[in-house]
């Protein structure tokens, strides 16, 4: 009987390195110290140091190439693994920062992709993942409370240019104007200054600000917040009922494991029995 090892044993052993906290936290770190050094290089700095931070992100450039490597060895589905939307992600940030920084065609671009490298936080924590994944999916559900929002500006935008236009043309020219005017009242940006400018020639205007900062800042707000909740509570129902479906097929596994070990003993005892005879 051959000793070597199995490729599915091979994989599981890769698999749970992968997964163990302390290479979670080593690439954390990796990812932390990649983002300090992108910050430090944004100074003033002696030429020492800069010397030193160039020779450290290409060090960390290598990890992120072995460490997607590994990543990529582990996976016993190798399209699987490509068509994952974060491992992809990964895998371009990474591959885009082996861009050399000499070439001054490129150096934009290897330097835009070496700041998305902290964005690799997301993806190697799992809770912000989640969020992200969830962020994603409200998205459909939120554009329906978008364009309701973007209704009422124009609705508001254009009462307010067709009756405070005279107050104050730079603020109430027309609509579009009158657009970013509302948007500045809807982020409470000294939109009291605007308000007190019309109530001096139509001192009922307030009811004007006062409904239009309800509906966008309190229901819409409630709104966009209730359906990026709803989405992660969805998220976390089907995640649940993952992990309970993947517990129920283990122990499936482990019960058939342990039901052919029976068999095989029941056949070893019947085999000595026969022989004894």
């Amino acid at each position: 009987m051959s000793n070597q090892p199995s490729p599915s044993t091979g994989f599981e052993k890769l698999r749970r390195i992968e997964s163990s906290r302390l290479f979670q936290s080593v690439v954390i770190g990796i990812i932390i110290l990649s983002a300090l050094t992108i910050g430090a290089k944004t100074y003033e700095l002696p030429p020492l140091v800069e010397g030193s931070l160039i020779v450290m992100d290409n060090a960390i450039t290598v990890f992120f190439l072995l460490e997607i490597l590994f990543r990529f060895a582990a996976c016993p589905n190798k399209k699987r693994f490509l068509m994952d939307g974060w491992n992809l992600f990964d895998t371009l940030v990474v591959l885009g920062s082996l861009i050399p920084l000499n070439n001054s065609d490129a150096v934009l671009l290897g330097r835009l992709l070496r700041v998305f490298r902290v964005l690799r936080l997301i993806s190697v924590v799992p809770e912000l993942r989640f969020l992200i994944n969830s962020l994603l999916k409200a998205i459909p559900r939120m554009g329906y409370i978008a364009v309701l929002m973007f209704i009422i500006f124009y609705i508001y935008a254009a009462m307010g240019s067709m009756f405070f236009a005279k107050v104050d043309q730079d603020l109430w020219g027309d609509v579009a104007i009158a657009m970013l005017t509302l948007f500045r009242v809807a982020t409470f940006e000294d939109w009291t200054d605007v308000m007190y400018a019309t109530m001096e020639q139509y001192p009922l205007s307030w009811i004007y600000y006062l409904t239009f900062i309800f509906l966008t800042a309190f229901v819409f707000l409630n709104m966009m917040i209730g359906a990026i909740l709803e989405v992660m509570s969805e998220e976390q129902n089907a995640k649940q009922a993952q992990e309970a479906h993947d517990e129920r097929g283990e122990i499936a596994r482990q019960l058939q494991a342990v039901q052919e070990q029976l068999k095989e003993l029941t056949k070893q005892v019947s085999g000595k029995s026969s022989g004894e005879h």
